[in-house]
């Protein structure tokens, strides 16, 4: 774990580090709290397979789960920490709340090139519109989600300017369980391609 000291207080983290490494994930949960991880442990699968793209990975775990300008707060010094990493090249991955968490905190830092919502809430993403084309925007939601439905991720694809994309899994519930493998490689797929590929 990696505990930074800020102003507002103490951010943890948890860091899957590569000596050499020149890009970054970070994941983020939701409302929860903790380090949550949606679709079946997609989180530490993510942070320890990246590491053979040549990627690190900070999961942030929220001081306020609640707050959507201090969990950004939180973001953002995880972005700091990276920067003083030698990390030039970051791609942030959200579940739920944490989607709009993660869209507002690219919008703030030009070091992130590609964004992952996992079936994200609208209210506080409308910072989608000012995403690309610097950075490339992906969102995943299931057609059965019955905590935030699907066209709150059309209503942020609908914002966004390209590059972008929005893939809808059919009978995935909020958590997206259900399509875990299929989620774990375009989640992948796209981080690689974005952040790492494209630098």
């Amino acid at each position: 774990l990696v505990n930074i000291m800020t102003p507002r207080g103490k951010v943890t983290m948890q860091y899957y580090s590569l000596p050499g490494a020149t890009v970054a994930s970070v994941l983020v949960g939701g409302i929860g709290g903790n380090f949550d991880t949606p679709a079946r442990l997609l989180y530490p699968k993510l942070g320890t397979e990246l590491l053979n793209e040549g990627f690190v990975t900070l999961r942030i775990q929220f001081r306020d789960p609640h707050n959507l300008d201090e969990s950004v707060y939180d973001v953002a010094t995880g972005l700091t920490f990276l920067h003083t990493e030698s990390i030039g090249s970051v791609g942030l991955v959200g579940h739920s709340f944490g989607g709009a968490v993660v869209i507002r905190a690219a919008s703030l830092d030009t070091s992130v090139s590609a964004v992952v919502t996992l079936a994200s809430q609208s209210y506080g993403a409308g910072g989608a519109s000012d995403l690309g084309p610097r950075c490339a925007l992906l969102l995943i939601h299931g057609s059965r989600d019955s905590i935030l439905p699907q066209i709150a991720s059309e209503h942020i694809f609908a914002l966004a300017k390209e590059p972008k994309r929005i893939s809808i899994y059919q009978s995935a519930s909020h958590n997206l369980d259900e399509a875990a493998e299929e989620v774990y490689e375009e989640v992948k797929e796209w981080l690689v391609h974005w952040v790492r590929d494209r630098t």
